[in-house]
C-alpha cells in the first residue's frame, strides 16, 4: 500500500508564506511526476505545479514567480513553498504522484488527502 501525507497548510494573512509538503511512503520502486494541485468551494480542480523526477518544473500561470515546487527523492516528499499568498490562493490543496511498485510494474497515480490553505485579506 502505498500512502501521501500532507501537511503545512494553515490561515494566514495575504503577502504571507506557507510551505506544504507531501510525503510518499509504503511499497514504492521508484516515483515519477509529482504535483500538487488545488480546488477551491464551487470550482474543479487545477493544476498548481508538477515536478518530473530528473526536476524540471511546470507551473499554473497564476502562481508564477510566488511559487516553487521541489522535491527529495530520499525522502519521496514533494514540497510547494507559497509566497506573496493572495485570497485567491485559499482552496483545499491535494498532491499527487506516480508511483511504481517494482521494477516489473507500471506507474499508478495516487492522491493525497488534502490541505486547507486560507489566505484571509
Amino acid at each position: 500500500q502505498v500512502q501521501l501525507v500532507e501537511s503545512g497548510g494553515g490561515l494566514v494573512q495575504a503577502g504571507g508564506s506557507l510551505r506544504l509538503s507531501c510525503a510518499a511512503s509504503g511499497s514504492i520502486f521508484k516515483i515519477d511526476g509529482m504535483g500538487w494541485y488545488r480546488q477551491a468551494p464551487g470550482k474543479q480542480r487545477e493544476s498548481v505545479a508538477v515536478i518530473t523526477s530528473s526536476g524540471s518544473t511546470n507551473y499554473a500561470d497564476s502562481v508564477k514567480g510566488r511559487f516553487i515546487i521541489s522535491r527529495d527523492n530520499v525522502k519521496n516528499t514533494v514540497y510547494l513553498q507559497m509566497n506573496s499568498l493572495k485570497p485567491e490562493d485559499t482552496a483545499v490543496y491535494y498532491c499527487n504522484a506516480w508511483i511504481q511498485y517494482s521494477y516489473q510494474s507500471g506507474t499508478t497515480l495516487f492522491w493525497g488527502q488534502g490541505t486547507q490553505v486560507t489566505v484571509s485579506s
